[in-house]
């Protein structure tokens, strides 16, 4: 081991390889002061770093080898060597053996300055440590494909020899509901679900086993097997969690856990659902931070960030972001709402339930057993003086028309529905029984979007589009085009996909829009007015994407089948 090393500080070889400039050195140190946080941890938590850059960084300037984790050959008697809770608390991961020597173990170090880890490894292998740099991202994973599954076996071996595998579906003690395997069966579940970048945790009691999915970028993946016999526990133990009664099982139940995994804090949407084989659970997992990100990185085209931006400078109106669950359509409402977020404009919002919370915005959540609905805290908000309204979703005539009147006595209203388009959203608003000319009146622009699955750029294939292909992207039958398909590779777990992106169509309202729209001349005659005024629907969107490479031409037709 080289001990010249240790007389050199992390800030002091982030700055000699200018990933970091002195005064950013110098301004972090003085703000880390009491946060109780490595330098690294605080540069990456505060934006000023990604993970990426801090292990290139230390790569270059210590001579150090950077490996990717999830793209290379792992030597598994090497990881054998070491238990996971040591690899864990490290951040450490062992990849093999250095070339020509099987007395030095190459270790993965998130910290290869960190000397106190590499002595604890060498104590506890009897090997001479060789470090080389990964981000903890990758390490992490790492530790859960490799030593995840064989952690949970025998978690759950140790609970069936304690319990004799006699746990009856009404006998669930407060003692086995938190012994430690169960405790540490949901804790890993939530954060393999994390570090996979899945959305949804998907716990499906089966005839025989147990089933968990991740929805990772939409589509579900299965991801473990279990027993029946820990089920009863399990559900128990999210219901103490996520706040329920642990004694109700003949009906549906929503709760709420906030977990911290990798320093990110992240709220868990809980629902149970009784099935005919046991009480089925889904976890929707939303990173605090991921919701209010910057509108850059939201996917719009510079063109449509032009035409996004013009209508939140209307002072007042009615912004609507429709399309199906799961669009993106909160993400898109927080983000226009971190823009409007300005000392001197009053924001609240009304939603079911509030997602993120926002420093510096009213937030009210809708609560029907104290009868306090939409429409309720709609009426005492227009009380309270406000500047912008957020509605979490406009589901009934009485919404829509405290909504109307709101844009029309001087608000900005933000708000989502559930249509396809943005022209069926007029429509819907008419369907509700909300008068055309106050819906002209109120309206100043319609997102309608969606998302798609961003092909992984490390192993997706050219091929030349056939004829079907081209005449649903408008393409002369002629014209050579080259399309991308997924292939699968270890960088995108063999989905073919890693990601997504926003798909948008925007309509901006025009006095021509609101002369059609106040003769109820239909969705149709919208459509085709905002087309004549510049506006891109869904599939010309779509379309382009796929022409560039970033989806699939399946992803296209999957978001635009409609049209």
């Amino acid at each position: 081991m080289d001990y010249s090393r240790r007389k050199l500080r992390l800030g002091e070889l982030l700055v000699r390889g200018k990933a970091i400039s002195q005064e950013q050195l110098d301004a972090a140190l003085a703000r880390q002061k009491g946060s109780g946080k490595k330098l690294g941890e605080f540069l990456i938590d505060d934006g000023i770093l990604t993970e990426d850059n801090l292990a290139k960084a230390l790569s270059e300037q210590l001579g150090l080898e950077m490996v990717d984790l999830q793209n290379m050959l792992i030597d598994k008697t090497a990881v054998n060597l070491i238990k996971s809770d040591v690899l864990k608390k490290n951040k450490v991961f062992p990849v093999g053996f250095a070339e020509g020597s099987f007395n030095r173990l190459k270790l993965a170090m998130a910290d290869p300055m960190d000397y106190n880890a590499q002595d604890d490894i060498a104590i506890i292998t009897n090997f001479q440590v060789e470090p080389v740099v990964a981000t903890t991202r990758s390490i992490m994973i790492a530790i859960d494909e490799y030593c995840g599954q064989g952690e949970v076996d025998s978690a759950l071996e140790a609970y069936a020899k304690e319990k004799k595998l006699d746990v009856v579906e009404d006998e669930v003690s407060e003692d086995n509901i938190n012994s430690s395997p169960i405790v540490m069966l949901v804790k890993e579940m939530i954060e393999k679900a994390v570090r996979q970048r899945a959305s949804d945790i998907h716990i499906e009691p089966c005839e025989n086993r147990i089933r968990v999915r991740y929805r990772i970028d939409g589509a579900l993946y299965e991801r473990a097997k279990y027993s029946t016999s820990v089920l009863s526990a399990v559900i128990a133990r999210i219901k103490i969690i996520g706040g329920m009664d642990i004694s109700e099982k003949r009906k549906p139940q929503d709760g709420r856990i906030t977990q911290i995994v990798d320093r990110t804090e992240y709220d868990i949407r809980v629902s149970i659902l009784p099935t005919v084989y046991g009480e089925k659970v889904v976890m929707r997992l939303t990173a605090k931070a991921a919701l209010s990100r910057n509108k850059s990185q939201l996917g719009l085209k510079p063109y449509e960030l032009e035409q996004f931006d013009y209508i939140l400078r209307n002072p007042h109106g009615i912004l609507l972001v429709t399309g199906p669950t799961g669009s993106g359509k909160s993400t898109t409402l927080y983000t226009a709402l971190s823009e409007l977020n300005k000392e001197d404009v009053n924001i609240i919002t009304v939603e079911d339930p509030v997602e993120a919370n926002i420093d510096g915005i009213n937030q009210v959540q809708v609560n029907n057993k104290a009868e306090l609905t939409f429409a309720a805290a709609l009426r005492s908000i227009l009380r309270q003086d406000p500047d912008i309204i957020m509605i979490g979703e406009i589901r009934d005539q009485e919404t829509a028309s405290i909504a109307v009147q709101a844009a029309i006595t001087g608000h900005l209203v933000v708000s989502t529905l559930h249509t396809n388009s943005a022209a069926s959203t007029i429509t819907r608003l008419e369907d509700m029984g909300i008068e055309s000319y106050l819906i002209a009146d109120s309206i100043v622009g319609v997102v309608a979007q969606r998302l798609v699955r961003r092909l992984c750029p490390n192993c997706k294939k050219p091929k030349q589009a056939d004829a079907d292909q081209k005449r649903l992207m408008e393409i002369p039958e002629g014209q050579e085009v080259t399309i991308y398909e997924p292939c699968g590779c270890p960088k995108c777990d063999n989905t073919g996909y890693k990601g997504r992106i926003g798909v948008y169509e925007i309509m901006k309202m025009s006095p021509r829009l609101k002369n059609i729209i106040s003769r109820r001349e239909g969705a149709d005659r919208i459509k085709e007015q905002a087309l004549a005024e510049g506006m891109h629907t869904l599939h010309m969107s779509a379309r382009d994407y796929v022409l560039d490479g970033t989806t699939s031409y399946t992803e296209m037709v999957r978001v635009s089948f409609d049209e």
